[in-house]
């Protein structure tokens, strides 16, 4: 069988080695249209923060990595074309602008995203940057060293545009934080954790100016000012925009069904309208595990699964036994001292998505009031259908790096526990890590409104 693969990211990237580990009879081929496989976007705090080994370590793997199982990688090369009709795609060598084509079998669409541009007037100006990818990523290093860069704005208040604002803070700029969306992070994490967000960004020097969207940037060659849709005016010697992103899919248009918005549609198997192509990573819409329902879910390792069961599936002539399972969307991030994760539906997605849910919020110590060790304050919020009590979502943040008991949420979730499931798991106890009902626990009890005599 032969498969190609366009896009080298981190399904297109686990697509390959899934294959070539599981088969021995199989050619596949990557098209990758950039000239560095395959920087880790994820990886870019560490990388600007000089937390990474060498600048081009941040990255999946390397074409010799993929080489040496059998595969072959072509870089440079933007595929251009489909015709399923004869099974064949056309490719442009960026660099030469020689024309070939090429066959498959079976052909993996991993195109993924790119960052959405604000069209408005000014967003042609020099210093207008984006964030995601190893180009970018090199230019933002240059600025954040620059010491004539003194004050940046950032459009975006998602994961990117705090990272962003993180960045530039410890390096000593004056950073202002600009979004329509009322809270910092406010698509992951419901208000009274996105509150504290908020103060710690603010206690560390981040100015957060939400609420407004942004209408014009100004300056002459280059950004010097931001102006927002109420008329207020910040300084800007850089400007990152981390307003969204879109998929990467203007030239599937006619070739493979899309949506409204552009993202590829896809079965519940993971197949496109066209017979032996499928699509997987940040351009399709999963389901979320917890209501079967889909939403844009932009993350590696959502990608990388849709990419296992694929591989998993891609010999059968006919429909696989069992659908994708679906994905809890799990993500985590560091903000100064905060520590947050998050899993499956919260107000935002159960409200787009039309699903009525109930949730409760938690707050407690991790350790025995006894232990003298660090005793940090947890915030969990659990969301859940309110009829059955089935766990739908989690949310938690601290100063402690508990993030991981996020992990259990997510596990929970794929498994169809309820309150009353996680309120008695069976979880240990040392008073160096936990307590007697282990702070899972306590969170579940509170959900179900029960008296808790051990704290």
């Amino acid at each position: 069988m032969k498969v190609i693969i366009v896009g080298a990211s981190h399904g297109g990237h686990e697509a390959a080695f899934e294959l070539l580990d599981r088969y021995s009879d199989i050619d596949v081929t990557v098209y990758e249209q950039s000239d560095f496989i395959s920087f880790m976007s994820c990886g870019m705090q560490l990388f600007l923060e000089e937390q990474t080994t060498k600048r081009d370590d941040v990255r999946n793997f390397t074409p010799m990595d993929l080489e040496m199982r059998g595969g072959k990688v072509q870089m440079n090369s933007k595929v251009t074309k489909i015709d399923p009709s004869v099974h064949q795609i056309t490719v442009k060598n960026l660099i030469t602008e020689a024309i070939s084509t090429d066959s498959y079998d079976r052909l993996i669409l991993s195109t993924g995203v790119t960052p959405a541009l604000i069209p408005i007037k000014g967003v042609d100006l020099k210093n207008i940057y984006l964030m995601r990818g190893r180009d970018w990523a090199i230019k933002l290093n240059e600025k954040l060293h620059d010491k004539t860069v003194k004050n940046v704005v950032i459009v975006g208040a998602g994961y990117i545009g705090i990272e962003a604002s993180e960045i530039f803070a410890k390096a000593g700029k004056q950073v202002t934080v600009v979004d329509k969306i009322s809270h910092p992070l406010g698509n992951y994490l419901d208000e009274p954790l996105s509150n504290e967000v908020k103060n710690e960004l603010i206690k560390n020097g981040v100015s957060l100016y939400l609420g407004h969207g942004v209408s014009e940037f100004r300056g002459d060659s280059g950004v010097t000012q931001v102006i927002t849709d109420d008329g207020q005016h910040f300084a800007a010697d850089l400007c990152i925009i981390a307003a969204g992103v879109r998929p990467n899919t203007d030239w599937l248009a006619g070739t493979v069904d899309l949506d409204s918005r552009g993202w590829i549609a896809t079965d519940p198997f993971l197949r496109t309208s066209q017979p032996d192509i499928f699509a997987i990573g940040d351009a399709i819409l999963p389901a979320y595990a917890s209501v079967g329902k889909q939403a844009p879910i932009a993350l590696a390792s959502t990608a990388r699964r849709e990419a296992r069961y694929v591989a998993e599936n891609i010999y059968q002539m006919s429909q696989p036994e069992r659908p994708f399972s679906g994905v809890n969307g799990t993500s985590a991030l560091r903000v100064f001292g905060l520590k947050l994760a998050n899993t499956g539906l919260n107000d935002y997605s159960a409200k787009n998505l039309s699903i009525k849910t109930e949730s409760s919020l938690y707050v407690g110590s991790l350790l025995p009031s006894f232990v003298k060790l660090d005793n940090p304050r947890v915030m969990i919020k659990l969301t859940y259908n309110p009829i059955n009590h089935v766990i739908l979502g989690g949310q938690i943040l601290s100063q402690a790096n508990v993030v991981e008991i996020v992990n259990t949420i997510a596990l929970a979730i794929k498994g169809k526990m309820t309150l009353s499931d996680l309120a008695e798991a069976d979880f240990f106890f040392q008073p160096s890590f936990d307590k007697q009902w282990s702070i899972l626990n306590l969170a579940a009890q509170h959900a179900l409104g029960e008296y808790m005599t051990i704290a």
